[in-house]
């Protein structure tokens, strides 16, 4: 039991590294303005009605591998059904982006590859780490 909890917790700590990784290097790529106010909804909305289609898919990108790194690593850390860790990892991943979604106003098109990403990418590392555990046995 305290196996799955920690292996759920792995996960979930591996997919916020995994995204904040990925963002980083989208920040690098495409770094936002230093005069940018992070608390005002209109400067956000603006800013990101005016941001390159690239910057857009570093941010999907962070969370579909965030997402897949995190629910794979559980499944092989854990004992559990790997449904469980996909429930889990996915879970709070489509939470936090939903809030982020909310807060932040982002087109249609991205909140929607964003959703679909995380849910497929939870599939996906249920899938490979449930595989790749069996075949380790």
């Amino acid at each position: 039991m305290l196996k799955n909890i920690a292996a759920g917790i792995a996960g979930v700590v591996i997919a916020g590294v995994f995204v904040w990784l990925v963002e980083m290097v989208g920040h690098s790529v495409y770094p936002p303005p230093p005069n940018l106010d992070f608390a005002d909804a209109d400067a956000m909305r603006a800013y990101i009605d005016r941001l390159p289609l690239g910057a857009l898919l570093f941010v999907a990108a962070a969370w579909f591998i965030g997402t897949l790194g995190g629910t794979f690593s559980a499944c092989k850390i854990g004992t559990a059904k790997p449904i469980v860790f996909a429930g889990v990892v996915g879970g709070l991943m489509l939470l936090g982006t939903a809030a982020n979604l909310i807060m932040i106003p982002h087109p249609l098109w991205f909140s929607i590859l964003g959703i679909v990403g995380i849910i497929v990418a939870a599939w996906l590392g249920m899938t490979l780490g449930a595989a790749s555990s069996s075949s380790s046995e």
